[in-house]
């Protein structure tokens, strides 16, 4: 798994576990979920090319409409 003999796994969480203590795992574990996945989100929409369906509906502009915006 990524390289890493499981034995050094098992000390590397040991150690982990130590630090930051049973309390804060979840939430360190979340913070690198949203981490992970915003750099995901980030990285498919540089290889992405935009679309319109991306955009938000308040953030389209439409220069054809004379009525103002609400």
């Amino acid at each position: 798994m990524f390289g890493i003999h499981p034995a050094y796994l098992v000390v590397l969480l040991a150690i982990v576990l130590i630090i930051f203590g049973p309390g804060r795992l979840p939430e360190l574990g979340g913070a690198i979920g949203r981490g992970m996945r915003e750099f995901q989100h980030t990285v498919n929409g540089i290889t992405r090319p935009p679309n319109e369906s991306d955009e938000r509906p308040d953030e389209r502009q439409d220069d054809r409409s004379d009525e103002p915006r609400k």
